[in-house]
């Protein structure tokens, strides 16, 4: 296996040095060992820190991420929590699209006041 010092591991992905050793001390990630003082990582590598970033992106913390790993390093996706996340991302879009909405409306009511007006207000209903 060719091993990549963590140079090019931040170089290639993106993520920096203190990120990854942040990512191996949770276990995360991990090192195959050290060239002298310096880190150096598998291939592998790349493709768990990529489920680490969509993990992230999806609102995932730290924690929940960690046991989506087995102990031998491979993904063991758990498909109750991926669902109840995809659930509360569906009403983070529900709110956000009310909210947009309300936003380009406000933005061109032509109402004196929006307090005044009547579909601002079911808008603002609906976001409490």
């Amino acid at each position: 296996m060719h091993e990549l010092g963590i140079g090019e591991v931040v170089r290639r992905s993106g993520v920096p040095a203190s990120t990854l050793r942040y990512y191996e001390e949770r276990g995360l990630i991990g090192s195959v060992g050290r060239r002298g003082l310096t880190r150096v990582f598998g291939h592998d590598v790349f493709q768990r820190l990529a489920l680490i970033s969509v993990g992230r992106a999806a609102g995932f913390t730290l924690d929940e991420i960690a046991r989506m790993f087995a102990p031998d390093g491979r993904p063991q996706l758990d498909r109750a929590m991926l669902a109840g996340k995809a659930d509360e991302l569906d009403a983070t879009i529900r709110r956000l699209t009310v909210m947009r909405d309300g936003l380009r409306h406000a933005a061109a009511c032509p109402a004196p006041s929006h307090l005044e007006c009547p579909r601002f207000q079911r808008l603002l209903e609906r976001l409490t």
